[in-house]
């Protein structure tokens, strides 16, 4: 069943990079991702933030539990003229190495770790992944900042902030 998300969307995606710089990357079985590598991604569910989201997102889709160091970029469009659809992209690390990949089967037909090259050059990578794959953005991305608090006014139950240090 196809969910109503309204014309304003908010996706995540996470680069988790392992000990050895392989990236985490899956193979959809569904929508214009099917069948090509792609990072794992979802969208954000009421009460998460988006950092949150993507570490819920990259533990269904691929079984592994990481952390966000940080944002690394921010994608935007407009689908047939009238929905919003954006995605903030995460830098991840895995908090111990030797994890196991356990796919989600019924979303997920494939998950490997792949080196940047093998992304670039395998000719089965999303236009999104093989575009970040081609230049060093973990060390441009904005870190993640805890712990702050804007004012007791704003209501927050969350809030963090994401910055070039």
């Amino acid at each position: 069943m196809k969910k109503d998300r309204g014309k304003v969307w908010l996706g995540v995606a996470g680069i988790v990079v392992n000990a050895e710089g392989k990236w985490l990357v899956v193979k959809k079985k569904y929508s214009g991702l099917k069948g090509v590598w792609s990072l794992p991604a979802g969208f954000v569910q009421i009460g998460e933030t988006a950092d949150e989201a993507i570490v819920r997102e990259v533990v269904e889709e691929t079984g592994i539990h990481c952390e966000v160091t940080g944002l690394i970029g921010f994608r935007t469009g407009v689908i047939r003229e009238e929905i919003s659809d954006n995605m903030a992209i995460f830098c991840c690390t895995l908090p111990s190495e030797g994890q196991i990949i356990q796919i989600q089967e019924e979303e997920i037909s494939e998950a490997r770790w792949l080196s940047v090259e093998e992304i670039v050059n395998s000719g089965a990578s999303s236009v999104m992944l093989e575009e970040m794959a081609c230049h060093e953005l973990i060390q441009h991305q904005l870190y993640k900042k805890e712990g702050i608090n804007p004012g007791d006014v704003f209501e927050y139950s969350a809030y963090k902030l994401f910055y070039n240090k």
